[in-house]
């Protein structure tokens, strides 16, 4: 599962289930959550249970899993709860537990599926006329200008070293990006990035759009706008067609008003104010696909440059903390001025070093050593990744990545993890069953077997195990 389909999936696990019977009316959206947020085994489940007239034994699914893969069996039963996909009857002594699609989510699935209705769930072509020069090309420089301005933006280098000049995101926008804390604008802290805006900007594209798209569903209700119905449009768009104008007479009200929103993020591009349709771009058709919106993960900032598609790692760093980066690109330069102190600047390189104070500077703003080193890393020169290949040692020198590390336990001393603590078992069979579930899943982080007490990540598969043993 993509960083993105994580970030999507921890948002809607949130919701309840009144939520999900409306969003399940869409066949768009039945279909984007069946592509994008299950794994296979989930999918394999949902297809087998789609067209049956009658619920299913629970013991009968059983045949269609290999005995040695429980985990992923639960994991995905779990999951598909949680998206309100199926329902499990409770567990009974005298009838065996039978499993079952929800209502909404299979009639919508079948319509996405097979076709028919007029829910015009999946947009509507225009049949006005269209600009000739509005095609694939243009769109995609369209959102990439609109995207990079948000990025300048959190990295604070809007204004002069806006490329091309531009004004930077619309206040609407910058207020969204306060709101989500990946920027902070206090008259105490003052302005720059957050640990937070650090992270949103190792995100590959996808993650990061959608990590702005859930901070808009989130305060939606705050801009007079329904966050489902929000939520439904955005997996509308996602299953548009590149390159093709949708007729905006068939959108609600309240999807015409998200329009100027998607316009300020890039996800949509409108001619004319009044011009009767809309082009979704390349940001919105892949919001529930594997493509890359405008760049992989392994292209990182090289979208910010004009040569995104074909360009390469730019950093090469020593062991003395010296940094070379070959790049022309003030959204590149303005990332790494984060956490280097640079001394020079060549129309198509930039100095530098790596110093305490300026890895200092970077984590009073939030930003982690562990960011740093992974920017670095996924940043490297070829040669530096070559050089580490044929050596068989790491691509950065242990020296530099060890010492940005010290920089930061200097005042850290301590790491907080969110979770869950159990204790107070009855005796040590139930602390040992529940500790050991906990580990088979993946969510245990520490344990006292002395004490009977362990910390996990996650506690709804935990309790609903917890649940199964009572009953029986």
């Amino acid at each position: 599962m993509s960083v993105s389909t994580l970030a999507s999936f921890e948002y809607l696990e949130r919701l309840p289930g009144t939520t999900f019977r409306r969003l399940y009316q869409q066949p768009s959206t039945a279909l984007a959550i069946f592509r994008r947020m299950l794994p296979h085994l989930a999918k394999t489940f949902v297809m087998a249970l789609l067209y049956m007239s009658k619920p299913m034994p629970l013991p009968d699914l059983d045949l269609w899993v290999n005995p040695n893969s429980k985990r992923e069996r639960d994991n995905a039963l779990q999951l598909l709860s949680r998206l309100h996909i199926i329902t499990v009857t409770a567990p009974s002594r005298d009838d065996p537990q039978t499993i079952t699609l929800t209502k909404n989510f299979t009639e919508s699935l079948r319509l996405a599926l097979t076709g028919g209705g007029d829910h015009n769930s999946f947009g509507v072509p225009s049949n006005d006329s269209v600009a000739e020069n509005v095609d694939l090309a243009f769109l995609d420089e369209y959102a990439r200008d609109q995207w990079e301005g948000i990025l300048h933006y959190v990295v604070n280098s809007v204004g002069e070293a806006m490329r091309g000049g531009g004004q930077g995101p619309t206040d609407a926008v910058k207020k969204l990006l306060e709101a989500g804390k990946l920027v902070t604008t206090g008259r105490h802290s003052g302005k720059g990035i957050t640990q937070a805006g650090f992270s949103f900007l190792l995100q590959e594209v996808n993650a990061q759009v959608w990590t702005l798209l859930l901070l808009w569903i989130e305060n939606a209700e705050k801009m007079e706008l329904d966050s489902v119905e929000v939520l439904s449009f955005l997996f509308m768009l996602g299953s548009l067609e590149l390159g093709r104008a949708y007729s905006k007479d068939t959108l609600t009200d309240s999807q015409r008003q998200m329009l100027p929103y998607l316009i300020d993020f890039g996800l949509v591009y409108i001619p004319r104010p009044s011009s009767g349709h809309f082009f979704p771009t390349r940001l919105a058709t892949t919001l529930t696909s594997d493509a890359s919106a405008l760049r992989s993960v392994s292209a990182g900032f090289d979208a910010a440059s004009s040569a995104a598609g074909g360009a390469k790692g730019f950093i090469i760093i020593e062991t003395n903390y010296r940094l070379y980066a070959y790049t022309n690109s003030p959204l590149q330069i303005a990332v790494l001025s984060l956490f280097t102190r640079l001394k020079a600047r060549f129309p198509n390189m930039v100095s530098g070093r790596v110093t305490r104070k300026s890895v200092g500077n970077a984590i009073s703003h939030g930003i982690t050593s562990d960011q740093i080193i992974t920017y670095l890393s996924t940043h490297a020169h070829p040669q530096l990744v070559k050089s580490s290949a044929l050596h068989g040692g790491p691509v950065l020198p242990p020296t530099v990545v060890d010492q940005i590390r010290l920089w930061q336990i200097e005042n850290e001393r301590m790491k907080a993890t969110p979770g869950f603590l159990f204790k107070d078992f009855e005796n040590a069979k139930e602390y040992e069953g529940c500790v050991r579930y906990a580990d088979e899943i993946g969510v245990l982080i520490w344990r006292n077997d002395v004490k009977r007490m362990f910390f996990v990540t996650r506690v709804e598969q935990l309790r609903d195990y917890i649940k199964s043993k009572k009953i029986k």
